[in-house]
């Protein structure tokens, strides 16, 4: 699974860590994250993360 880059502060989404603070559990693709999902660190939406 790749992970994902956050263009506005850098945060990566890794899916075999998912964000389980913000409901997204380990294993979860980013594809299948929830489009209202936002970035834990600066509040980004999904369509501001890039694949690494």
């Amino acid at each position: 699974m790749k992970s994902y880059v956050c263009t506005v502060c850098g945060y990566v989404y890794d899916p075999s860590e998912g964000d389980p603070d913000n409901g997204v559990a380990a294993g979860t693709k980013f594809e299948d994250v929830d489009h209202a999902w936002t970035c834990p660190v600066c509040g980004a939406g999904k369509d501001a993360f890039e694949a690494e």
